[in-house]
C-alpha cells in the first residue's frame, strides 16, 4: 500500500519524473544506469543483494571515475535476511603512518590539500567490497568482477559528467599531471560525451585479484572464502601496494599550488583490513534510523531527527517557510556538534543523543536564522573548535586565477557566480583538482530480504595523478582532518578522517524497510533528512520525496578544502517558490537560488515486510541515476 499524504504537508506534485517501481523479485538503484543494470542482472542470475551490490560497485569504479575509484573509500549499512540487525561496513582507511601535522607544516602547509597524493588516506573501498562478498555474498569473485573488467577492457560510453570534469582539470593534467593527461586526454583533448573509453590497466588490476583467488585453488581450506581472502592479500600486499609506494614518492602539484610527494607506503596498505561493526541508531516516529558511528558524519542526522521528532507536523515540511527554517536551524546545531566532537576517537555520542541534551538543543531553534557556530556542551568535555573562516587565500594554485580559492561560500561581486557548483547540486571541481561533493551511491534489496545501502567515494580522476600501471589514482580524504592540535578530527596517523560518506538503513519494528543515500559531501545527510521527513511524516512516496524541492545549509565549516563556511547560508531549489524564499530571507537566511532541479542526488530501495513487495526510486537530476527491478 502506498502512503497517504499528510494534510499538514504541501501536497506532493501529481507529476512524477519517474514511476515508483514495485515488484517482488529484486530492486536496485544507483547513481549510474550501467551500475544499476549490472547489479540487477546479478539478481536475475540468482545472486543475492550483496553479490549484486559488489558487482555494481566495481562497475561504478569504471563508469563514474570522476566520482569514485579503487583508490578511494566506502561506507555501507546492511542487514541480512537471517539477521535484520543493521551492520556497518567500514571501508574508510586511516591516515598513513607518516601523515603527521608536523610533516604537513614542514611542507609549508596549514591545511591538508584538496588534491594531490599527500592528502591520501589508505584506500579502503576494494577490501571492504571483498569482505562483504566473502561474508554475505554467494558468487565467485571472477563472476562478480566480470562486468567491471569488461567495461574497463572493452570500453563504455563516457558520460557528460566525466567529460565536464576532465575539461575542468585539463590544464592541470597537461601542465602538472602528465600521467593523468595520458589517461584522460586522448589526442591532447578531453573525450566527447558518448565516446567509448577503455582502461586496460584497471582491467589488469582486477584480473590480478581474480588470478590471486584462482591461485588459491578449489581445494583451499575455506574454499570460496579463502579465494576471496587471497584476492584481498594481493590487493593489500602485492603489485598495487608496491606500485602506489613507488609512484607517490615523486613530488607533484597539489591544490595548494605547491609540489609535494605523498607519504603513503606499501606498509600502510598491508596494515589495513576492512571491518564491520553494529550501526549507530536512533528512533524517529516509529522508525529506527541506522547510520555509521561518529567517525563519520552519520550521527548528525540522528541528532537532527531527535530534535525534530516531537515538533508539530507543519514544522517538519521542507516545502514551507516554517518547515524549511525549522529544519535548517536544527541542522546547524547538529553539524556544529559534528565539527566539535566527531572523529576517530572517544566521542560523547550517548551524551549528545540523550533526551536532556536534545531538548536543550531543540530550545535553541528560534524564529530567526542563526549566523553563529553553536556546538552543544557535554559535561567534562571541552572540545577544541576548528577554525572558522569565510575565505581562504592561496597563491600559486594550479589553474586558479584569483587569490581567493573558487568555492569560498560567497563572493564579493557576483555572489551567485561564486557559489561552488556543489552548492547547486553538482560536484564542484576547480581547475586545480579541488573537488567537493563528489560521490556515488548504490542500494540493493533482494527477494529474500537482504538489503544494503552503500556510498563509495574518493580516488576520483581529479584527486591526484593517475598511477599509469594501475589506471586509477589515490583519494584525498585526509582533507577532512585539521592540522590544528586537539580537535576531534585532527590529523593523526592510523586514525580515520571523519568521512562525509553516510548511507542510511531504515527499520520498522526491527525489520529493514528502506535503504537510501546520496552523493553530496556535507549535503548527504541534509538531503536524506528531507526524504525521511517527506516519506515518514509527509506521506510522500519515495519517488515523490526524491522529486520534491531540496535545500541545504552551508552555515558550518565545510569538510572539503579550503574548509570555509557561510554564516546563515542557505541554498534552495527555485521550485521552493518565491514566497517561501522571501519568508526565509526575512528570517535572516542568506539564500542562494540554485535553479529548479539541482540539489540532491538520492536513490533508494524499499521493502514491505508484511507483503514482500519491494520498491525503488532514483534521482532525476542530472539524468544519470537510475532504478530498476521487478
Amino acid at each position: 500500500m502506498l502512503p497517504q499524504p499528510n494534510p499538514a504537508f504541501v501536497r506532493p506534485s501529481a507529476d512524477r519524473t519517474r514511476p515508483d517501481l514495485q515488484g517482488t523479485f529484486g530492486m536496485t538503484a544507483s547513481t549510474h544506469w550501467i551500475a544499476t543494470a549490472t547489479a540487477q542482472s546479478v539478481l536475475e542470475r540468482g545472486g543475492n543483494a550483496f553479490d549484486a551490490a559488489v558487482a555494481g560497485a566495481f562497475v561504478l569504479h569504471v563508469v563514474e571515475p570522476h566520482l569514485n575509484g579503487p583508490g578511494g573509500d566506502l561506507t555501507a549499512v546492511f542487514a541480512t535476511a537471517a539477521d535484520p540487525a543493521p551492520v556497518v561496513l567500514v571501508g574508510q582507511g586511516p591516515a598513513p603512518a607518516a601523515a603527521t601535522p608536523e610533516h604537513f607544516r614542514a611542507e609549508g602547509l596549514d591545511l591538508v590539500p584538496g588534491a594531490g597524493a599527500l592528502a591520501a588516506a589508505v584506500p579502503g573501498a576494494v577490501d571492504a567490497w571483498l569482505l562483504l562478498l566473502r561474508d554475505h555474498g554467494t558468487w565467485e569473485l571472477a563472476d562478480v568482477l566480470a562486468p567491471a573488467i569488461g567495461y574497463a577492457r572493452d570500453g563504455h560510453p563516457i558520460s557528460a559528467g566525466v567529460v565536464r570534469t576532465i575539461g575542468a582539470v585539463a590544464d592541470l593534467f597537461r601542465d602538472h599531471w602528465p600521467t593523468s593527461a595520458e589517461r584522460w586526454l586522448p589526442g591532447g583533448a578531453p573525450p566527447v560525451t558518448g565516446d567509448v573509453v577503455c582502461n586496460e590497466p584497471l582491467a589488469a588490476v582486477f584480473d590480478r585479484l581474480v588470478d590471486a583467488g584462482a591461485g588459491a585453488g578449489d581445494e583451499a581450506v575455506g574454499g570460496r572464502a579463502s579465494r576471496i581472502d587471497a584476492a584481498r592479500r594481493e590487493w593489500a600486499e602485492g603489485f598495487v601496494a608496491t606500485t602506489i609506494d613507488a609512484f607517490v614518492r615523486q613530488p607533484h602539484r597539489h591544490s595548494s599550488g605547491t609540489d609535494h610527494a605523498g607519504v603513503i607506503r606499501a606498509g600502510d596498505l598491508a596494515a589495513f583490513r576492512a571491518t564491520t561493526e553494529p550501526a549507530t541508531t536512533a528512533t524517529f516516529r516509529g522508525h529506527t534510523i541506522a547510520k555509521t558511528g561518529p567517525w563519520g558524519q552519520g550521527p548528525a542526522l540522528l541528532q537532527t531527527l531527535r530534535m525534530l521528532e516531537p515538533l508539530d507536523d507543519e514544522r517538519l515540511d521542507p516545502s514551507t517557510e516554517l518547515g524549511a527554517h525549522t529544519i535548517v536551524e536544527a541542522l546547524k546545531l547538529a553539524m556544529a556538534d559534528r565539527d566539535a566532537y566527531y572523529g576517530d576517537g572517544t566521542v560523547p555520542l550517548d551524551a549528545l543523543l540523550a533526551d536532556a541534551a536534545v531538548a536543550e538543543r531543540r530550545a535553541l531553534i528560534g524564529d530567526t536564522a542563526s549566523d553563529a557556530f553553536r556546538p552543544g556542551s557535554v559535561p567534562g568535555v571541552e572540545p577544541a573548535l576548528p577554525p572558522l573562516r569565510t575565505s581562504y587565500v592561496v597563491t600559486g594554485a594550479a589553474g586558479v586565477g584569483e587569490p581567493t580559492v573558487p568555492g569560498a561560500r560567497r563572493g564579493p561581486v557576483d555572489e551567485r557566480a561564486e557559489v561552488p557548483v556543489e552548492d547547486r547540486g553538482e560536484p564542484f571541481v576547480a581547475p586545480d583538482g579541488d573537488t567537493r561533493g563528489d560521490t556515488c551511491h548504490i542500494d540493493v534489496v533482494d527477494r529474500w530480504g537482504n538489503i544494503v545501502s552503500a556510498t563509495p567515494s574518493g580516488g576520483w580522476l581529479q584527486s591526484s595523478p593517475t598511477i599509469p600501471e594501475l589506471g586509477f589514482c589515490l583519494g584525498t580524504r585526509l582533507q577532512m582532518t585539521w592540522l590544528e592540535e586537539g580537535t576531534a578530527s585532527t590529523l593523526r596517523p592510523g586514525e580515520r578522517p571523519r568521512t562525509t560518506l553516510t548511507p542510511t538503513l531504515v527499520l520498522r519494528d526491527g525489520v529493514p524497510v528502506a535503504a537510501l543515500g546520496s552523493p553530496g559531501g556535507d549535503q548527504q545527510d541534509q538531503w536524506q533528512l528531507l526524504f525521511l521527513l517527506r516519506w515518514i511524516v509527509g506521506g510522500y512516496t519515495p519517488q515523490q520525496a526524491i522529486d520534491a524541492p531540496a535545500l541545504h545549509t552551508t552555515s558550518f565549516p565545510g569538510s572539503f578544502w579550503p574548509r570555509t563556511w557561510d554564516p546563515a547560508g542557505l541554498v534552495v531549489e527555485d521550485r521552493l517558490g518565491d514566497d517561501v524564499v522571501a519568508g526565509l530571507e526575512a528570517r535572516g537566511h542568506v539564500v542562494t537560488r540554485a535553479g529548479d532541479w539541482s540539489l540532491g542526488r538520492l536513490c533508494c530501495v524499499t521493502r514491505d515486510p508484511s507483503t514482500g513487495v519491494l520498491g525503488a526510486a532514483a534521482n532525476p537530476r542530472g539524468a544519470q541515476g537510475y532504478a530498476a527491478g521487478r
